[in-house]
This record gives C-alpha cells, sequence and structure tokens, in this order.
C-alpha cells in the first residue's frame, strides 16, 4: 500500500476517533433511544418551542451516528478494495479505491472541525447583521453580494433563513440586513464571518474604474431556554414605526415595526414582520443574543481581540479580502487561507475559508501568529 494512502487512512482513523469522543459512541445508542421514548409523548407539543428542540437535538445524534457509520463504513470498504486490488494485481480496482479515500479524507476532516463545534452556543441557531461601509452606493451593492452569498451558503447547508430586517440602498443594493440562520451548528460555523469584508472591482455603474468597497458582518448566537438572559425593563426603549419591505414604493406598510433601544450598553435591534407581537419578541431575543455575545466576548481573549478589532467598516479592520479585478483571489488575512474560485465563494461555498478560521482557533494560534506565518 503506498504511502499517501496509508497517510489518509491514519488521518480518517484520527478523526473516527475525534468523532466518536465527541459523540459518546459508547451511550449514543441509548440516549437516542431516550429521544424516540420522549418523542412519542402525547403531551411533547403543548410546548412547541420545546418540542421543536427536542426533536432538532434529536435530529443532531441521528445525524452524527449517521456521519461516523458513513464515515467508518467508506474506510473499511475501500481499504478492503485496495487489499483485493493489490492481490489480484487490479491497478484500475486499487486506484479508485485510493481515490475514494483521497475524498473521505478531506470529508472526514471537515466532519472532524464541526464536532468540535462544542461552545456554549455553536450549536445554537444565529444572527447575521451585514452593514454597509464605506464606498457608498457601491458598497450598498457589496452588501446585497453579501447578503445573497450567505443565503446561498445557508441554503446550499440546507438551513433555514428568515429575513428579520432590511434597509434599502438610496440608489442600489441595501444598507443593511439581519437574518435569522436557523439549523445545526448554524453560530459554530457562522461566528468565523464576523468583521469587515472589502471588496476590489471593477465599478457596475458607469464609472468604469476600480473601486474598494466594505461591509461589516457581524454573527450572534440565537439565546435559546438553556441560556438565561436577564433584561430590566427599565433599562430598554421600545418604538414602533412605520415600515416597508423590500418590494419598492408599491409594498404595504404597516405600523407593526418595533426597534428596541437597550439604554445600558446603546444596543439597538429591529424586526419589521406583519405582527408587532411577534416584532416584540422576534426584537427581545435578538437583543438577548446580543447581550449573551458580549458576555462570550468578556470570557474569551481571542473573541475579545475581534471584537476590538472589529472598528468602523473601513481600511485597516478587515478580515477577509475579495478581489476581481486585476486578478481573481478571495483571502482571509487571519488565516492566510486564499482561493482564485471569487465565483464560487461568491456563489456560496465558504466551508474552506470557514475551516481554516476554526482549525486556527482550535490550534491556539492567535491572529498575529496567523498572520505571521503568511
Amino acid at each position: 500500500m503506498r504511502a499517501e494512502t496509508q497517510s489518509h487512512i491514519e488521518k480518517i482513523r484520527k478523526s473516527l476517533t475525534l468523532l466518536g469522543q465527541r459523540l459518546g459512541l459508547d451511550t449514543a445508542q441509548h440516549r437516542l433511544e431516550e429521544f424516540n421514548a420522549r418523542v412519542e409523548d402525547p403531551d411533547l407539543w403543548n410546548d412547541p418551542a420545546r418540542a421543536q428542540k427536542l426533536m432538532r437535538d434529536r435530529q443532531a445524534l441521528v445525524d452524527m451516528l449517521g456521519t461516523h457509520d458513513a464515515i467508518r463504513r467508506g474506510l473499511e470498504d475501500n481499504v478492503e478494495l485496495i487489499e483485493l486490488g493489490e492481490a489480484e494485481d487490479d491497478a484500475e480496482v486499487v486506484a479508485e479505491a485510493e481515490a475514494a479515500l483521497a475524498t473521505l479524507v478531506t470529508d472526514a476532516a471537515k466532519r472532524e472541525l464541526e464536532a468540535l463545534l462544542d461552545g456554549e452556543a455553536d450549536g445554537n441557531d444565529a444572527f447575521l447583521e451585514i452593514n454597509a461601509g464605506a464606498g457608498g452606493t457601491e458598497a450598498c451593492d457589496w452588501a446585497q453580494m453579501l447578503s445573497r452569498m450567505y443565503v446561498r451558503w445557508a441554503e446550499g447547508h440546507g438551513y433555514e433563513v428568515d429575513q428579520q430586517d432590511m434597509s434599502p440602498g438610496t440608489e442600489a443594493g441595501i444598507k443593511s440586513v439581519v437574518f435569522q440562520i436557523k439549523g445545526p451548528n448554524a453560530y459554530g460555523w457562522l461566528k468565523s464571518e464576523s468583521g469587515v469584508h472589502r471588496l476590489v472591482r471593477i465599478s457596475p455603474f458607469g464609472k468604469g474604474t476600480r473601486e474598494t468597497s466594505f461591509a461589516s458582518v457581524w454573527v450572534y448566537p440565537v439565546v435559546d431556554d438553556n441560556i438565561e438572559i436577564e433584561v430590566n425593563p427599565s433599562e430598554i426603549r421600545i418604538d414602533t414605526y412605520r415600515s416597508s419591505g423590500a418590494g419598492g414604493q408599491h409594498v404595504n406598510t404597516t405600523d407593526s415595526a418595533v426597534r428596541i433601544t437597550h439604554l445600558a450598553t446603546g444596543i439597538v435591534v429591529t424586526s419589521s414582520e406583519k405582527s408587532q407581537h411577534q416584532n416584540r419578541d422576534i426584537a427581545m431575543k435578538a437583543l438577548k443574543s446580543k447581550l449573551y455575545q458580549m458576555e462570550l466576548e468578556k470570557r474569551t481573549a481571542s473573541i475579545q481581540e475581534a471584537h476590538d478589532n472589529k472598528g468602523d467598516a473601513g481600511w485597516g479592520n478587515q478580515i477577509r479580502s475579495y478581489v476581481l479585478q486585476p486578478y481573481q483571489m478571495v483571502k482571509d488575512l487571519r488565516t492566510g487561507f486564499e482561493t482564485s474560485d471569487t465565483g464560487g465563494v461568491l456563489d456560496g461555498d465558504l466551508d474552506g475559508l470557514m475551516a481554516s478560521v476554526l482549525a486556527m482557533d482550535l490550534s491556539g494560534k492567535s491572529r498575529a501568529e496567523a498572520q505571521a506565518t503568511d
């Protein structure tokens, strides 16, 4: 067996070991049986929120068990095929099995990263906020491009995307937008995207010049019932206002939009669904999520550093550059990870970029150390 193939096998086994540890493989089947018993409780759906969380937790366990089993079977089957092909001197069978292992080692490494998303809120849904920065209309267009990019990424991973609030640009694009991304580990993956994103391209607005635009992205975990956040009613101001959707002047407007201002921190959250009661609930959840994120930042030095360095959406504060002219390159400035597939990235292919940041965080590298090795 070739040394490269043997290396792939060892890496896959290492990933399987870690997955098994994170999954708690010895007790996983018992936990699944407990979930199944609770799902059959006829009173379960008397509390829809609790029921939905239970179903999601159960599905997450089922998915992890399925992932572990699929990787294990893929490893065993392809090792067996290689041994069989070598015994029968069938180079074609060996080559196919080696190629399958090369693909499997990449998938196993990705699943290994996902298994390490075990922070207090990593498994939660996420609020994703995008704001146009320096660059005027160009920046508003860039914010809309980022909006599309993240929606495509989320949908590609089977996540549900709800738009909570949106402010259109004066001439084109959007000034800001807030999404709620719902699905397993949504926050764990998306938290790596917080910061300023810089675009370099030829202006599409008739200038014909190369322009640089900025937009900020900030991600907060949706606080669920397992995380208690106290909000003093005397420390918030709730306003209602007239709002419209993204459809322009012909969209119906209502007085249902809600804005909550947290007086102690200056945090402002909004929601503009049709129901004022629903908006109040969504906005309060968003406020609690931001307050919780602030607490996480206090606990974790690396997150605090990222928050301190966020600054304005402009020069010197960016975490990632997207260059479309004079060459094609997307580069994460924290890890040095880069790709020339700009079209793929802007179409939602973000896994490599996200994984590079997760791997850096897990290795204990600081941002400065990562940049120093670039």
